[in-house]
């Protein structure tokens, strides 16, 4: 695919290093000459100086021939007047980062895509997302839901007491038959392999399994992994970023007690003016006798997304040492998801990782309708839609060529969630959810096409 990318920022640049793993034909536009030269010196792409809304500099990217055009600057109106200009000028497709949550709110009163833009990234939308669904489901550590949750993805880090610790997938399904899961992938304590589990895999304590369940099964992973349902309804959160924000104020709206601290006195009063439900409080989250004075021990969650990772980390570990329930930090490195499990945060949330997960699903083969990409795992889940043409159409699960590094998750038909074994029949319509590891994503692509 030709890809155009406007904006050589945090998510740019993460975008363009992705796509360039996978050999796409990258163009970067930026007016930074500092963050072009870094682009251009660690990864194989084209690199354009200017203005994103350019018409002689989208005429230089060849944005007639483009299959996809992100505008994911700073300037929100950058990216909108790019993807309209694109569009015009014969763009396939224009995806636009925006900060106005608005626009999110609204896009189904608003055809965006006849003014030109096909989709609208807002990374601050989707880690408010991810904050309330990662509350929702508080026993673990990662979560996506498929269809409004008909299938659900789950990711927890096996404790000892889990009954099938020791046994492989084929013997837990034998002793457990009635359940309504699958397990997806999985990496070992210590390691950086993810495995895609088959029969013969065996799980280990500590093993961080990630599985595809529907709303029955929710209840039966709890107590098969012997993870508590917490109660969570008095939430902290500290940082009045837009991230902050938008999290508070769809937390308010399903009446949890929240809590914010802000560091800055303007911002606080502002925060304070947005969300009349919230009580916010100004003053320093590093300050630990402040946070116990604002009784943190009484708190179920602990939300932090100031602009420093570092001090989100910190001031989830002092939450930690309090015994909150529930710990989440925002972070921008995002080396750290490789040690969040062993410094004791629960989960970490990245915006450039949310946004990436969005926009990939427009650059794989198939109509794919909803992707992400599993926290430190090397490992992708796809929801594709069968079409007619598509291989598997009318093919039973177990005669499936399937590549070993792929497993199908689940299966949407209709308004129903369904755990597919291998008797299952796939047909046209269907919303399959497929796992697989990068080398096997071109074959099951083209089951799919």
């Amino acid at each position: 695919m030709k890809i155009i990318i406007a904006g050589a920022g945090e998510v740019g640049f993460h975008l363009a290093k992705l796509l360039s793993y996978e050999s796409q034909d990258i163009t970067l536009i930026d007016t930074d000459k500092e963050s072009l030269s870094y682009a251009e010196g660690h990864l194989d792409i084209r690199v354009l100086r200017g203005d994103a809304t350019s018409i002689s500099i989208l005429k230089n990217a060849q944005v007639g021939n483009s299959d996809l055009v992100i505008g994911v600057t700073s300037s929100e109106t950058t990216n909108i007047t790019l993807c309209l200009l694109a569009k015009q000028l014969g763009s396939k497709k224009t995806i636009a980062r925006i900060s106005n949550t608005e626009f999110v709110e609204y896009k189904d009163r608003i055809n965006f895509s006849e003014l030109g833009i096909d989709e609208l990234i807002s990374p601050e939308e989707l880690a408010a997302a991810e904050i309330n669904l990662l509350l929702s489901q508080s026993a673990f550590n990662d979560t996506y839901e498929f269809e409004g949750g008909l299938l659900i993805m789950v990711g927890v880090s096996l404790p000892k007491s889990a009954p099938f610790v020791g046994k492989t997938v084929k013997e837990a399904a034998r002793i457990f038959p009635e359940l309504h899961f699958m397990p997806i992938a999985l990496q070992r304590r210590g390691t950086q392999f993810t495995l895609i589990p088959r029969g013969d895999t065996e799980f280990m304590i500590e093993d961080q399994v990630y599985f595809i369940t529907d709303r029955k099964g929710m209840d039966e992973l709890y107590k098969l992994t012997g993870k508590k349902k917490e109660q969570i309804r008095n939430v902290m959160i500290v940082g009045g970023s837009k991230v902050g924000t938008k999290a508070a104020r769809d937390l308010c709206e399903k009446r949890f007690n929240v809590k914010i601290i802000e560091k800055d006195k303007n911002k606080a009063f502002e925060v304070a003016d947005m969300l009349p439900n919230a009580l916010v409080i100004n003053g320093d989250c590093r300050n630990v006798e402040l946070l116990e004075e604002e009784s943190l021990e009484s708190m179920d969650a602990f939300i932090a997304v100031t602009g420093n990772s570092e001090t989100n980390i910190m001031s989830c570990l002092v939450a930690k040492s309090k015994h909150i329930k529930k710990t989440i930090a925002l972070v921008e490195n995002m080396d750290y998801f490789q040690i969040s499990q062993s410094i004791g945060v629960d989960t970490l949330i990245n915006k450039k990782l949310l946004a990436a997960n969005n926009i990939f699903r427009y650059v794989r083969r198939g109509e794919v309708v909803a992707l992400t990409r599993l926290n430190n795992l090397n490992a992708e889940i796809l929801e594709f839609v069968v079409k007619p043409t598509s291989e598997v159409a009318g093919t039973l699960i177990r005669e499936m060529e399937f590549p070993r590094e792929a497993s199908i998750g689940g299966v949407i038909r209709g308004n129903m969630g369904i755990i597919a074994l291998g008797d299952y029949r796939i047909e046209e319509g269907d919303r399959v959810v497929v796992c697989c590891l990068p080398n096997a994503i071109p074959e099951v692509e083209k089951l799919f096409l």
